[in-house]
């Protein structure tokens, strides 16, 4: 039996070879060279997923799951969808006697929920992450079945109809069948965000190194602190996901207002192809981050610059992407000449720019030590390492990215309703209706920053106002509402009950 399981791995092209390259190793990158051409002919895209079985086989009609249905998905979406069919396959290779993919039953399904979820010695997942799994896995056979694959869905169904008070009954046009496997949790309402001092304790805790006073540490020996606080501010006062800014060019970042313009937000536009679901949109900079990132990319950004130029790292290739004229920026592909904005995030990485002296340069805006652009892996590990800054200082703060997004949505809701409802109380009726239509929902403006479909999406941050306006006001409850006068707290548990 293999004990490696099934092996998710990425397509890869101009693989890396030792600097001794022997005859064998030749031969083999001969192959790769063919490899590349091949996958450019065919249109294979670059970290395309695909999965490799405990035998070492190559499952056509498995992956063109990735290659053909998925192909449109986001990478990450792709990459996490790899993920989670590894999981079920190598549970159903290992705890089923070998089973294939094809042959899973219901039977297999249940034991997989026990182990998964209930087992003493299992991971006991929790619903969240239990519910993304089943979603994943139930979509790929409902593929597998179209596709003549396999004859049955080891996820169980059931019907579920969007809520309707004219469409209630099992046989309406409303109906649609969902996992029954799913946790039936509902969503989740709870949204970890941070207030601004609890961020700026984090901030300077865990990325600019200073003790849980808020001083700095001599100790701390981290290099890129400006960069990395640079682009948390960022993160935190635009809203943008990790996956969007990560991706970002120098020609999606707004110029400098000019001082003594009274500009305090630059705004630009973030394009479709790096917006998750092809949300673009406009994004508001608020000129003191902005300049922070400015100060990140002529200090710090340069002496990375540096370095790659040392390494040579920045030497076209076949695979470049070439922007010859800054000023215009474009590069020159099959199809002709294509907008740097019309490019996704794989291939923008591939991006380089022309430099003034006649070199080339990463045209990212976001580099690591080595002057290569920076991975959302490696952003991952930057917010871990932060936080366990803050836990070694005794710091009771910690963030992820997606708590920064969550605290710009809140943070601004806040200040729009605050500032929206001030503005309607000093106005007459007429004129209530006139401001409402002209600057309509406060809920509305921060989805389209956001880039939600839905207003629904959005909403869940209303219930977080709603909460914490709930908690203020249980604060001002006086200690002694809740005992009778003159009794203390144990006088008043020691009475005995009365029968109403």
């Amino acid at each position: 039996m293999s004990i490696t399981g099934w092996r998710v791995h990425f397509t890869r092209r101009e693989q890396t070879w030792p600097q001794q390259v022997t005859a064998f190793l030749r031969v083999f990158s001969a192959l790769f060279t063919r490899l590349d051409e091949r996958l450019d002919t065919w249109g294979v895209p670059e970290r395309q997923p695909f999965l490799i079985s405990p035998t070492g086989g190559y499952d056509v009609a498995l992956n063109r799951y990735f290659s053909v249905w998925l192909t449109s998905s986001p990478w990450n979406t792709q990459a996490a969808h790899a993920r989670d069919l590894r999981t079920f396959f190598d549970f159903l290779w290992f705890a089923r006697g070998q089973c294939d993919w094809r042959h899973a039953t219901v039977d297999d399904r249940a034991a997989y929920e026990w182990w998964r979820r209930r087992d003493e010695n299992g991971p006991r997942v929790e619903d969240g992450t239990w519910d993304r799994e089943v979603s994943t896995v139930n979509q790929f056979y409902l593929w597998a079945i179209e596709q003549d694959l396999v004859r049955a869905n080891p996820i169980r169904q059931r019907a579920a109809a969007a809520w309707s008070p004219w469409s209630r009954s099992a046989g309406s046009a409303g109906v649609r069948q969902v996992p029954a496997e799913a946790s039936h949790t509902g969503p989740r309402r709870e949204v970890r965000w941070l207030p601004p001092t609890s961020y700026r304790l984090w901030r300077n805790v865990g990325l600019c190194g200073f003790d849980a006073g808020e001083l700095p540490r001599a100790a701390f020996r981290g290099r890129w602190a400006a960069r990395n606080a640079a682009y948390t501010d960022s993160m935190i006062r635009t809203g943008l996901r990790l996956c969007e800014q990560s991706a970002l060019t120098v020609f999606e970042l707004p110029p400098m207002p000019p001082p003594g313009s009274g500009i305090v937000n630059a705004r630009a536009v973030l394009p479709h192809a790096i917006a998750k679901g092809r949300s673009g949109r406009a994004v508001y900079w608020p000129v003191s981050a902005l300049r922070d990132v400015r100060d990140y990319m002529e200090w710090d950004r340069r002496e990375m610059l540096d370095y790659g130029h040392s390494r040579g790292f920045y030497t076209p290739t076949r695979r470049s992407l070439l922007v010859e004229d800054p000023a215009r920026p474009r590069v020159r592909m099959a199809a002709g000449w294509v907008p740097v904005a019309r490019l996704d995030e794989a291939e923008r990485r591939r991006l380089l720019v022309a430099t003034p002296d006649g070199g080339w340069e990463p045209a990212m805006v976001w580099l690591n030590q080595w002057g290569l652009p920076m991975t959302m892996s490696g952003w991952k590990q930057v917010f871990a390492d932060a936080n366990e800054r803050c836990r070694a200082q005794n710091v009771d703060v910690h963030a992820t990215p997606h708590m920064l997004r969550h605290s710009y949505a809140v943070i601004t809701l806040e200040l729009l309703w605050r500032g929206h409802l001030q503005a309607l109380g000093e106005m007459n009726e007429q004129q209530r209706l006139t401001y409402q239509r002209v600057f309509g929902d406060p809920l509305n403006w921060v989805r389209i920053r956001l880039g939600h479909r839905s207003a629904t999406t959005t909403a869940i941050y209303l219930h977080t106002l709603q909460e914490r306006e709930m908690r203020t006001r249980l604060e001002l409850i006086p200690e002694g509402a809740w005992e009778p006068a003159g009794v203390s707290d144990e006088g008043w548990l020691e009475q005995p009950a009365v029968a109403e």
